[in-house]
């Protein structure tokens, strides 16, 4: 069984319960379902403590977002921390689907600044949590709150049959030294449509089932620097940028697997 996209989508009737009027910090009001997490957190986590991530854990998104199909998130843990994380979970408490995808990290990952930032759907006014797991088990945890909402049933931005000629379509970028700190900086960029099967297609009215990239396999010189299982709430055309140790000379392949089977392989040819 596969936990996370087990997780994926058990939790979708849960967290679309009815929810509560809650205020945020500000004294705006927001529609959110302030025992969401709690669910989430006892699918994903069990009973297991987790700890303040302040000072160990910052975490960036919009506080508005213009595109709630694609909202920016970035997750930076200092070298003293940072490299002694095993995994990293994203969660979107609001979302169908909450848990957005867990990475866990490899040798290559390295021991100093860790970053790592890709796009999500958000579906309604929500907090959005980065979870670090350290390699002795201990969990932390920080959150934000962001203002979006319809992302996860948000038109696809292109025509179907464009995104089906592009799919599987792969950019793997280095940049040597842009991440300081003795880390190196690189980015994937793949295109697939990576459905939610909430999204209505606008000539046809039909509803496409869900189709998205479910695992992704990140490895540099034969050492992994990460690997990914994720769902519905990662943005079409999923794009990661993240901070790694290695050569950028070095070949980067990133192999990556959708929900129904399809394969797809990608690699860099050294520093672009």
């Amino acid at each position: 069984m596969r936990r996370i996209s087990t997780a994926l989508f058990a939790l979708a009737a849960m967290v679309l319960a009815p929810g509560a009027t809650v205020f945020a910090a500000d004294g705006s009001a927001s529609v959110a379902n302030p025992s969401a997490w709690d669910g989430i957190r006892k699918d994903a986590f069990g009973t297991r403590e987790i700890l303040d991530g302040a000072g160990k854990i910052s975490l960036e998104a919009p506080k508005r977002a213009e595109d709630a199909a694609t909202v920016p998130i970035s997750v930076t843990m200092p070298a003293g921390f940072g490299g002694d994380v095993k995994a990293l979970t994203l969660v979107v408490d609001q979302n169908p689907s909450p848990v957005v995808a867990t990475f866990k990290f490899g040798d290559a990952a390295g021991s100093g600044e860790r970053m790592l930032a890709t796009r999500v759907r958000i579906d309604q006014y929500s907090d959005v949590r980065a979870i670090a797991e350290t390699n002795d088990g201990k969990l932390y945890m920080t959150s934000v709150f962001v203002k979006a909402s319809g992302g996860c049933s948000a038109p696809a931005s292109k025509d179907a049959e464009v995104a089906a000629k592009e799919m599987g379509k792969m950019r793997v970028k280095t940049a040597a030294g842009k991440a300081g700190d003795g880390s190196e900086l690189a980015q994937v960029m793949l295109k697939h449509p990576n459905t939610s099967g909430m999204a209505m297609d606008q000539i046809t009215h039909a509803y496409p089932p869900a189709r998205f990239i479910e695992k992704l396999t990140v490895s540099t010189a034969g050492k992994m620097i990460f690997s990914m299982e994720g769902g519905i709430s990662i943005s079409e055309d999923p794009n990661f940028r993240f901070t790694y140790k290695g050569n950028p000379a070095d070949e980067m392949d990133v192999q990556a697997e959708d929900s129904i089977g399809t394969q797809f392989k990608g690699h860099s040819t050294g520093q672009s």
